[in-house]
């Protein structure tokens, strides 16, 4: 009888034990997410970059160029899914960077976008949004966690994503929402990213290829070292500006 006592004693301590350590474990990963959405709000620039930080300055500049309008993907672009893995913790950095799962693009490359979505959509295939338009602020979080910039922007400079101009999408069928077989999984940042990785699948060659051929189409050009990452007119990139305008700001204005 002593030693079943002393068995169910040993469980209870363990229970508690794993059960504290659970806590413990979301209460440091609550504190890391506290911790960076403070700094995403304090809007560094350490760079001094010419950025659109406000609403009004956002309000201001497209009211006389059209062109830096973001669009709400969601609605606007036919058949598409949002998997947005900075809004959750899936992600290389491995914490949940955006408080909303949103996408967003500058006019002009939504529009193309969405011719490219019509033609998948003949195809029987549909896009899926990894990435769109990305706060200024999220850049430099993403630089001190990974430095290669072979796969992450340097703040010096800002992103394309920043701009609103750049976009990391693959594609899925429309019969049954799975995803189509690609050279890997989004930001795996390997070999297997990259254009000249031929060490690959036939289906996953052609997945590529379809989706880079119908980007270039309508003014997408591809980034060599990430299959999924395509830059809208990037012979003109300046004139798309930085932006530091969170998705919840965003929200609140009306679709263009």
């Amino acid at each position: 009888m002593k030693r079943y006592f002393l068995i169910l004693a040993l469980f209870a301590i363990a229970a508690v034990s794993c059960k504290s350590n659970a806590q413990k474990q979301e209460e440091h990963t609550a504190a890391l997410k506290a911790e960076l959405l403070a700094r995403m709000q304090s809007k560094e620039n350490p760079y001094n970059l010419n950025i659109l930080n406000t609403v009004e300055e956002y309000l201001e500049i497209t009211a006389k160029d059209t062109l830096n309008r973001l669009v709400n993907l969601e609605g606007y672009i036919p058949n598409v899914i949002l998997d947005i893995r900075y809004a959750t913790d899936n992600n290389f950095t491995g914490t949940q960077v955006y408080t909303m799962p949103r996408a967003y693009l500058v006019r002009p490359a939504a529009r193309a976008l969405k011719i490219v979505a019509d033609s998948l959509a003949k195809l029987g295939l549909g896009i899926v949004i990894y990435d769109g338009y990305r706060p200024y602020s999220a850049t430099v979080y993403f630089k001190e966690v990974y430095s290669d910039t072979t796969f992450v922007a340097s703040p010096r400079t800002g992103s394309n994503h920043n701009r609103g101009s750049a976009v990391d999408l693959t594609l899925y069928h429309l019969a049954d929402s799975t995803y189509c077989l690609m050279p890997s999984e989004f930001d795996t940042f390997s070999e297997k990213a990259s254009w000249k990785c031929m060490d690959l699948p036939d289906e996953a060659i052609r997945n590529r290829q379809l989706l880079g051929d119908l980007m270039e189409s309508v003014g997408f050009s591809k980034y060599e070292d990430e299959w999924w990452h395509y830059n809208f007119d990037y012979s003109n990139k300046e004139i798309y500006t930085l932006k530091n305008i969170f998705f919840e700001e965003l929200e609140v204005l009306a679709d263009y």
